[in-house]
């Protein structure tokens, strides 16, 4: 017997399409342009799936469904949209819609979606559930419509969350909107960044400590663990939590209870784990660097969140909500001309979205007229940050600087090169890693018995950059 649907879609074109589609796959298709449309055939008989768009002629189609899904309590709903949002995606959601698809989609994709709709119709009654408003996260990207769809699909359950994703491009903004959007919006928020704790004192600060625990617990101090309690713990630069903080951050997770340290107590927690990394784990676990069980029980859903060099028609849309961000916060009200958007369009932004929105800060601040140019945007572009452009050249001019000083005779540059620029290379990385020899063989790209070799050659002191407490 032929599976039925009502697609609600006023553009003629691409609905014309998608009942194609539908046919091929054996479905008997019903079509309506509006709202009033959708309502006389649905009063008429019933469906086994409705496909609809949320722009109709005659209304919000979101809006609108709360009277379908109690007359049609058992008929699957799948969303389309060109109002490719978080607030659009979350109210979708929202609704208890089947599916949720951002144009363009992907035709094959949606003709499964329906036949699994199709195939579930009248299964259960769609559960509804209140995700609230939605956050400022900006972009209508394709990348961005993926991690949309991946926060919606989080908001009612409390499977941890690893986002992964390069510096500045916005991580703990989409923590924020699990949270918010989710279940545990009444709870806290907490957020922790495990690279800036001292390593002798992340374990305090995720656990809390007793007085008297160690040298200065003047007085019982409850962690982040504790403050979350009902909410969100947010742990960002996870992958730079060092492996003891890490066993113990694994037994809490595998046993819902923590204790302080110094304490005895075993006491029961109850938060949802969103963790955050720019760092490639997997080459770390293959080092020891990274417990392999504890990435396990933190990438149940992994989020990739973009960089904006993949998202560059998103560039526009934050730089103008930037610019009405710096004007809201005291800074004079701005606007891009049409070559200087093309402009920040093109750039490469290894800063990602936090650069971004810096330049456009400085932008706001430093320009002379309402109307900030193209040749205003490059001036600043020039001076940004180190990894841009400049960079190789000003790293060239130091070399050349090296060889016009020391003058090494012919056959010699390569290896006196080496030579000179391996100690402060290797120091460079000893400060960064605070004097921790595996992650610095890590950072560098190399053997850590060949760092130590080298290091007891160069009479480096490794313990030298270690961090004080």
């Amino acid at each position: 017997m032929a599976k039925s649907a009502l697609l609600v879609e006023d553009d003629a074109a691409i609905a014309t399409v998608i009942t194609a589609a539908l046919e091929d796959e054996g479905f008997e298709v019903a079509r309506s342009e509006s709202i009033a449309g959708r309502d006389r055939l649905l009063a008429a008989r019933t469906f086994d799936v409705m496909l609809t768009d949320v722009v109709l002629t005659d209304g919000d189609g979101i809006e609108t469904l709360g009277s379908v899904q109690r007359a049609h309590p058992a008929m699957p709903i799948i969303i389309l949209s060109a109002q490719n949002t978080l607030d659009t995606a979350v109210r979708a959601t929202g609704t208890g819609a089947f599916e949720y698809f951002p144009k363009p989609f992907d035709l094959d994709e949606l003709v499964r979606a329906a036949q699994q709709a199709a195939a579930r119709a009248g299964e259960s009654e769609v559960e509804q559930a209140d995700t609230g408003g939605a956050l400022p996260l900006i972009g209508r990207s394709p990348p961005m419509q993926d991690v949309y769809r991946m926060i919606t699909r989080v908001l009612g359950n409390d499977l941890s969350v690893l986002i992964l994703g390069e510096s500045g491009t916005g991580k703990e903004l989409v923590a924020e909107a699990i949270h918010q959007l989710g279940h545990r919006k009444t709870g806290p928020f907490i957020a922790m960044n495990t690279a800036a704790i001292p390593r002798e004192l992340i374990e305090s600060e995720l656990f809390g400590h007793e007085k008297g625990a160690f040298t200065g617990a003047v007085a019982r101090s409850i962690g982040k663990f504790e403050q979350a309690q009902g909410g969100t713990l947010f742990l960002d630069e996870i992958g730079d939590m060092p492996p003891e903080a890490q066993t113990r951050l694994l037994r809490a997770l595998q046993s819902s209870t923590i204790r302080r340290v110094g304490g005895r107590e075993e006491i029961s927690i109850d938060v949802r784990i969103v963790a955050a990394t720019n760092r490639d784990l997997g080459p770390m676990i293959a080092e020891g660097t990274f417990r392999e069980d504890l990435f396990y029980r933190l990438n149940v859903v992994p989020i990739r969140l973009p960089p904006l060099r993949e998202r560059a028609a998103d560039v526009e849309p934050l730089a103008r909500h930037f610019l009405r961000q710096a004007a809201e916060e005291g800074l004079p009200l701005r606007r891009l001309a049409p070559d200087a958007l093309d402009l920040l369009t093109r750039q490469p932004w290894r800063g990602n979205v936090r650069e971004l929105k810096n330049l456009v800060y400085r932008a706001a601040l430093l320009a002379r007229e309402e109307t900030i140019e193209a040749a205003g945007v490059a001036g600043l572009l020039e001076h940004a940050a180190p990894s841009g452009e400049g960079a190789p050249q000003d790293l060239a001019g130091a070399i050349r600087g090296w060889v016009d000083a020391e003058r090494p005779p012919d056959g010699a540059l390569y290896h006196m090169a080496l030579a000179a620029f391996e100690r402060p290379l290797f120091e460079l990385a000893l400060h960064r890693t605070g004097g921790n020899q595996l992650r610095a063989a890590h950072l560098l790209g190399i053997n850590r018995n060949t760092l130590r070799k080298r290091l007891s050659e160069l009479e480096i002191d490794p313990d030298g950059f270690a961090a004080r407490p």
